[in-house]
């Protein structure tokens, strides 16, 4: 008998809804992925490189001129400058960057905190590297950071704070205060950051996303983790990629090559191609928020609360006006007798925490988000 490393981890909740939508022919705004197709001439950029040989192992930290062209992203939407051959990792998928910067820096006994409600890979990393999961709850209604909260969870064994803006459930994007914040907590002690910004591209109503290596001081001490899954609709791709200073970046490679090595080469070289053109990135917020619009317009007819999202394309809501049902069962039933699946919030909380909250992605069809809305909108409760 196998004795777990992780006995509390079953099936993810994405899997076990994506399922039950599908056993029960409900619309899935359940799992995050789009619901739409990449660009055409992206198809055709991997066809070339499939056909003209690309077609072998990459180099471990990434195709050059591909690691080249994400430090020139960086540097053109944020002004920071990263050395594209010390300081850019490529990696297969942002969850193989997260784990291997935890792994980098995480020592049995460490502590590590956790913003709460959190993505459900963060502490199982920790876990496996024999961190200490430390749980601070985000505020509500808003889910910013109590800062106060984690300046009483630090002591001399924290090691790390993983942190996610735009946050992935409830949307809260970051601002120059946390980061001021977050810099005057650890600026005397020796902590680092793995920082998932998946969502870099995707803020609303005006907001700007402030990647932590905006910050001196945060900079020298975070592995930024990105994915060009989210981006540019290529979520079974898995490609992502990590940002760190060179000293982080040295110790983060040598998990990475021993997880993956590399990533799929004719993907690589298709991107670099794909990303000399900005538009292609830089516009992805009004994209998103077009939908996100569309979206909230039509919860406003429903019987939920909500209020809209900042950042990421999930949209949460509050039903606990409604019912006292718990929100797993709620998210069951509603995708069994409404035919639309969600997320319930309570499993982003290491203590299954129920605010009453359910999440929705809106990365889909404007069709199907309608259709979604009209079946959302008939007597349930």
């Amino acid at each position: 008998m196998i004795s777990s490393k992780l006995p509390d981890v079953g099936t993810t909740i994405f899997t076990v809804m994506s399922k039950l939508a599908t056993d029960c022919n409900a619309i899935n705004l359940a799992q995050g992925f789009p619901g739409f197709d990449c660009f055409p001439f992206l198809h055709d950029l991997v066809t070339k490189y499939i056909s003209e040989g690309y077609n072998q192992y990459a180099p471990m930290s990434g195709v050059p001129i591909f690691k080249q062209r994400i430090a020139e992203k960086t540097k053109l939407v944020y002004g920071v400058d990263f050395n594209g051959e010390s300081e850019v990792t490529v990696v297969s998928g942002a969850t193989e960057a997260l784990f291997a910067a935890v792994t980098a820096v995480v020592r049995p006994g460490d502590e590590v905190i956790l913003l709460e409600p959190s993505y459900d890979s963060y502490a199982p990393a920790v876990v496996l590297n024999g961190g200490l999961p430390v749980y601070v709850s985000l505020n509500l209604p808003d889910f910013s950071v109590d800062w106060d909260k984690v300046k009483s969870a630090i002591t001399d064994k924290t090691r790390l704070i993983m942190v996610n803006t735009p946050h992935n459930p409830c949307g809260y994007v970051w601002t120059q205060d946390d980061l001021n914040t977050l810099a005057e907590l650890i600026q005397d002690r020796e902590i680092y950051v793995v920082s998932d910004e998946v969502y870099e591209h995707i803020t609303f109503d005006g907001r700007k996303h402030l990647p932590l290596f905006s910050h001196p001081l945060l900079k020298e001490r975070t592995f930024a983790c990105g994915s060009f899954g989210k981006t540019f609709h290529i979520t079974g791709w898995k490609i992502g990629y990590c940002l760190a200073p060179e000293k982080l970046t040295i110790e983060f490679r040598k998990i990475h090559q021993f997880l993956t090595f590399s990533t799929a080469t004719p993907l690589q070289y298709a991107l670099a191609d794909f990303m000399v053109e900005p538009s292609r990135y830089l516009h992805l917020n009004d994209f998103y928020q077009n939908k996100r619009d569309l979206f909230c317009q039509g919860l406003k007819n429903t019987p939920f609360e909500f209020t809209p999202s900042q950042g990421s394309f999930f949209q949460t809501v509050y039903y606990g006006h409604l019912s006292q049902e718990s929100d797993y069962d709620l998210a069951i039933r509603m995708t069994k007798e409404l035919g639309v699946a969600s997320i319930p919030v309570s499993v982003f909380y290491h203590d299954k925490t129920d605010h009453k909250l359910l999440r929705f992605c809106f990365a889909k069809e404007d069709d199907v988000l309608e259709k979604a809305l009209d079946l959302l909108q008939k007597p349930f409760f």
